[in-house]
């Protein structure tokens, strides 16, 4: 379905940003609370009884900053209690933008028809605020038991951790908003901007505690790798800027300004410069999605971050990525005739990323390493949708492949976007499982998860579940997304053998499209991760702990919460799903 298709289902509204009118402030109201929470953050911990006093009298005014500090102000709770009411209201915002009257806003650079579009808030957006928030919600009440806030001891040790407290929640929020940019972009550059406020941010969470070798570790190569990434992706855009003279993605009638995605569609075959800029865009893209080989940074990364941060890398950050990546190969680089390489090249990726990803966790003893590379390994299975997506999008002009269902872009796609929301509730929540053992000691091995279960039956129960989705077993929600994935690449590659029925020449799996070895590559790979997931299970529920390691755990309940959150979703998204799946599906019927 085109983009038009779906504007006529939708209602549009189509306003100037900032515009006298209060339509701006309506279409990005989960934005202007994110940007309130981080005013306030920054004013309400440092509110006292500061005065300022007149020249050459005794007459005092108070002024509110500095000076001895309030007693509500100085609470290192406080910081918390503001990122997390200001991610629940932003969350709740998106939540009711998808309702029976959901709009599509169009916010553009100006007024009238000769506006550029900027923005756009339409169903594919608002899913993914409404996950990142998810995300980054859970990770926010995590964290009050992660980053302990202490109210005893001295004032001076108060404000060190009430200062903590305040740029840890300042950087999860500068986070949510980056990440709010990337959802709605329509033009390149804004896309970068917004990847580039997250990325940043997320830099300074990974070697957050710095005072570790391994944190300073990873933060340092992360970094690097990151702005390397970065660098490369913008050289890209740039090059596509020289191509096209502009980096919108739509076309504007009203002046003759070409877009990329029109100008794109013309070309008869991928050479050139626009060549060589697409392919330095998804070198800079595969680096933000761990996809080989640019993985190596990931789980160093992983490593020497604080396990909710990782989990936040493994969640949020890779969807980020993943939109970028829709963005360009779904919109812009749905492959013309003669233009199709790229479906190759991406296929290979996938392959070797998802095979690489399964074998170095089978011999990693680390769990955070061991988790770093299976979130490499589901990097691998959404790019086999890619490119099997793309091996759709070129059926448009291969009359061998016309064969395919019609809708079976549409059910990659969903189903891609389902992975992306549901891989929050069963990776985030084993990070947080491993975050919960952090509050004893560094989990380097998993000398920590032996002997959970008699520990903390729950907790060990809880961590199972998890294990069990990211391998993709029934009825959780890790098997329906692997099972959408996979069932929606294998309807689009039995167009060849659809062919061959009709013409009475019998059918054979040879006669299968290349993408259904895709499919196969993906049901191979979750079978083989089997083993290194239910080694996590034989670990808690069979061994004997440590001397050290036989007491209750901590209770930290906020990060139980989190924990007890994770688990409950995982075994819905598993068991009821039709409503999210149909929310996933409206946000592909707004990209395709």
């Amino acid at each position: 379905m085109s983009s038009a298709g779906v504007l006529e289902v939708a209602e549009v509204t189509r306003v100037q940003l900032f515009s006298e009118g209060g339509d701006t402030w309506l279409a990005l109201a989960p934005e202007v609370t994110l940007l309130s929470g981080l005013v306030l953050l920054f004013i309400v911990p440092n509110l006292g009884d500061a005065k300022w006093r007149i020249p050459l009298t005794q007459v005092r005014f108070p002024v509110l900053f500095g000076g001895r500090r309030f007693t509500a102000t100085s609470d290192p709770r406080l910081p918390a209690m503001l990122a997390i009411a200001t991610l629940l209201l932003a969350l709740w915002q998106a939540l009711i933008s998808q309702g029976a009257d959901a709009k599509t806003w169009l916010l553009t650079s100006g007024s009238g028809a000769e506006a550029n579009i900027l923005l756009r808030v339409d169903a594919f957006s608002r899913i993914f605020e409404i996950m990142f928030y998810a995300a980054l919600l859970l990770a926010a009440v995590a964290s009050i038991d992660r980053l302990p806030a202490r109210r005893a001891g001295s004032e001076i040790q108060q404000l060190i951790d009430n200062r903590r407290q305040v740029d840890f929640y300042l950087l999860l929020l500068m986070t949510a908003f980056g990440m709010s940019i990337v959802t709605m972009s329509m033009d390149l550059f804004v896309l970068f901007i917004g990847l580039e406020i997250a990325s940043l941010s997320i830099y300074v969470l990974v070697a957050f505690h710095k005072e570790t070798p391994e944190g300073a570790e990873g933060g340092v190569k992360y970094f690097i790798v990151g702005a390397v990434s970065s660098a490369v992706a913008l050289y890209g855009i740039s090059l596509l800027y020289l191509w096209n003279g502009n980096l919108q993605l739509l076309s504007n009638s009203a002046t003759g300004q070409i877009g990329l995605v029109e100008r794109w569609s013309e070309m008869e075959s991928l050479v050139g410069l626009p060549l060589i800029a697409f392919c330095f865009v998804l070198v800079g893209f595969a680096f933000k999605v761990s996809a080989a080989p640019f993985h190596f940074a990931a789980p160093d990364a992983y490593s020497g971050a604080s396990s909710t941060v990782a989990g936040i890398l493994a969640t949020a950050s890779k969807a980020m990525g993943f939109i970028g990546l829709i963005r360009i190969l779904v919109m812009l680089a749905a492959p013309a005739d003669g233009s199709a390489v790229w479906m190759f090249g991406l296929g290979v990726i996938a392959v070797v990323t998802m095979t690489w990803g399964n074998l170095a966790a089978l011999s990693s003893s680390n769990p955070k390493r061991m988790l770093a590379y299976s979130s490499i390994a589901h990097a691998g299975y959404m790019l086999a949708a890619l490119a099997a997506l793309g091996a759709w999008a070129w059926g448009g002009e291969n009359d061998v492949l016309n064969s395919a269902p019609t809708d079976a872009g549409q059910w990659i796609l969903t189903a891609l976007i389902f992975h992306l929301v549901v891989l929050v509730a069963f990776k985030l929540g084993a990070f947080l499982v491993l975050a919960l053992l952090e509050t004893e000691g560094e989990v380097n091995d998993t000398a920590p998860l032996a002997g959970l279960a008699r520990r903390d039956p729950i907790v060990a129960v809880s961590m199972f579940i998890f294990m069990l989705a990211l391998a993709g077993v029934p009825p959780l929600a890790g098997f329906m997304s692997k099972f959408l994935l996979i069932s929606g690449v294998v309807k689009m590659s039995a167009g060849d053998a659809f062919v061959a029925i009709a013409a009475g020449d019998g059918w054979s799996l040879g006669q299968m499209h290349w993408t259904f070895w895709l499919a196969l590559a993906v049901f191979l790979n979750s079978a083989l991760s089997l083993f290194y997931y239910l080694r996590i299970g034989v670990i808690m529920f069979f061994e004997v702990p440590s001397e050290d390691r036989r007491k209750p755990l901590n209770k930290a309940w906020f990060l139980r919460l989190s924990i007890w959150a994770c688990a409950i979703g995982t075994v819905i998204f598993g068991v009821w799903s039709d409503h999210l799946i149909n929310l996933c599906h409206n946000a592909a019927l707004a990209v395709l």
